[in-house]
C-alpha cells in the first residue's frame, strides 16, 4: 500500500489521480489532499477518501471547510500548510500537480525526504531544473514524469542507454489555433483560447497550450529530466494526440508511446513504476484511428515556443525568467488587461531585460522570480 500526498487534488490531474487510486484501493491510499480554493470538490473528495490532512491555500476557504467536515480530517491552510505536510506527513509518493512556481518549495521538501516525485508541475524543472535534479540525485529521490509527453519519453527510454539517444521528439496537439493565421490571432478572445480540441485542463495550462508556451516549457523540462542538450530536442505538431512523444536513437530507429488521450495512464505508470498494472481506461484500436498527421510548428505564429528555446540558449536563470513573465502575462490576458499576442511580447521583454546569472542557486531562482514578476506587471501597466 503506497501512501499518496496529492498536491492539487481538485484540478484535472488531481481528479484523474484520485480515479486511479479509487480503481486500485489495495495499492494506493491518499493521505493528504490539497486545493487552492475549490472546497466544494475537496469536500466530496474528503467524504470519499477520508484523508488524514487537507490543505487549502485560501485561508478564508479553509476556515469555511472546517465548519463543513465532521470526519476528523485536519484542515491546514496557506503555503505554510503545504510546506508543513510535505516536511512532516507520512507518505511514500508526492504527486505534484500544482500550477506554476508554487509547486517548487513543496517538491523540494519531498525530495529532501527521499520521496518518489510524480511530477506534473513542469514549472518546478523549468525554473530550477539544474538545482532540482542535482538535489534529487543527492537525496536519491526518484522524479517520474506525469505529463503525457515526458511519461512517453521516459517509457521509451526504459532499458536504453543515455549515450545512444540521438533526439527526443516532443509531440504537440497544436491547440485551438493550429490552422489560424498570425493575423487571425490578433483578435483571439479568452473564450477562444480556452477551447482546447483534445484536453480538458485548467485555465492557465490551456492558455499555455494555445500559445505553445506549454510545449516550450516541456522542452526545458525535458532537457533536465533526461539530461540532454537542447540541440537534441525537437517538437512536432501531431493534432490527434495519439503519439505522446518519441525517441530517436543513434541507429536511426525510433520508439514511440501511443494511446488515446487519457491522463490516467501516465499517472498510474508513475505510481506503479517499474511495474504496470491492469487498467480499464480508454483502449487504443488502430483500426479506428484513421490518419496520424504531423506538422512543423510555425515559430513566428507560436513565438512562445521560440522563446523557450531562446531561454535555454541564454542559460542561467532565463528559463525561470520566462516562466515568471509568462505566469503574469497569462493572468493579465485572462483578466482582459492585455491581448492574446501580448503574452509573447511580455515574455520577450522580460528575457531581454535581465543579465544572465550562470551560478544558479536556489536563492537566485527565487530572487529572479520575484524581480521578473515585478518587471512584467510594470511593463504591462506602462505598455498596454
Amino acid at each position: 500500500m503506497k501512501k499518496i500526498l496529492l498536491l492539487g487534488s481538485t484540478g484535472s490531474i488531481g481528479v484523474n489521480a484520485l480515479r486511479v487510486i479509487a480503481d486500485n484501493p489495495d495499492m494506493f491510499k491518499p493521505v493528504v489532499l490539497t486545493a487552492n480554493s475549490n472546497i466544494d470538490v475537496l469536500e466530496q473528495q474528503i467524504k470519499q477518501f477520508s484523508p488524514q490532512i487537507v490543505v487549502v491555500r485560501n485561508p478564508a476557504k479553509a476556515k469555511e471547510l472546517r465548519t463543513r467536515i465532521t470526519n476528523g480530517t485536519t484542515v491546514l491552510e496557506g503555503e505554510e500548510g503545504l510546506l508543513e505536510v510535505t516536511q512532516s506527513a507520512d507518505y511514500d509518493i508526492l504527486l505534484s500537480s500544482l500550477v506554476g512556481f508554487a509547486g517548487l518549495k513543496p517538491t523540494i521538501n519531498a525530495i529532501k525526504r527521499s520521496k518518489r516525485i510524480a511530477l506534473a508541475n513542469k514549472e518546478t524543472l523549468v525554473a530550477a531544473g539544474e538545482y532540482v535534479m542535482a538535489l534529487a540525485k543527492q537525496y536519491k529521490s526518484e522524479i517520474l514524469p506525469v505529463d503525457s509527453e515526458h511519461s512517453a519519453i521516459f517509457q521509451c527510454l526504459v532499458g536504453e542507454k543515455q549515450k545512444e539517444i540521438e533526439k527526443i521528439i516532443l509531440t504537440a496537439s497544436g491547440g485551438p489555433f493550429l490552422n489560424n493565421t498570425l493575423e487571425d490571432l490578433q483578435s483571439v478572445s479568452v473564450e477562444d483560447a480556452l477551447n482546447h480540441p483534445n484536453w480538458k485542463m485548467g485555465t492557465k495550462i490551456t492558455i499555455d497550450s494555445s500559445t505553445m508556451m506549454n510545449k516550450g516549457l516541456e522542452v526545458i523540462e525535458a532537457k533536465w529530466l533526461f539530461d540532454v542538450p537542447v540541440s537534441k530536442i525537437d517538437v512536432i505538431i501531431h493534432p490527434q494526440s495519439v503519439i505522446h512523444s518519441m525517441v530517436e536513437f543513434v541507429d536511426n530507429s525510433i520508439k514511440a508511446q501511443l494511446s488515446l488521450p487519457d491522463m490516467k495512464i501516465p499517472i498510474q505508470y508513475a505510481f506503479t513504476y517499474p511495474d504496470r498494472t491492469n487498467a480499464e481506461y480508454v483502449k487504443t484500436d488502430f483500426r479506428k484511428l484513421g490518419e496520424l498527421a504531423f506538422v512543423e510548428p510555425d515559430m513566428q505564429k507560436f513565438r512562445c515556443l521560440s522563446l523557450a528555446f531562446q531561454s535555454l540558449e541564454q542559460g542561467g536563470v532565463h528559463s525561470c525568467i520566462l516562466n515568471a513573465a509568462n505566469e503574469i502575462a497569462v493572468d493579465s490576458f485572462l483578466k482582459g488587461k492585455i491581448k492574446y499576442l501580448d503574452i509573447a511580447n511580455v515574455a520577450d521583454a522580460a528575457l531581454n531585460n535581465f543579465e544572465c546569472k550562470t551560478n544558479v542557486e536556489l536563492e537566485t531562482i527565487f530572487e529572479f522570480d520575484t524581480l521578473t514578476r515585478k518587471f512584467a506587471a510594470n511593463y504591462i501597466t506602462q505598455e498596454f
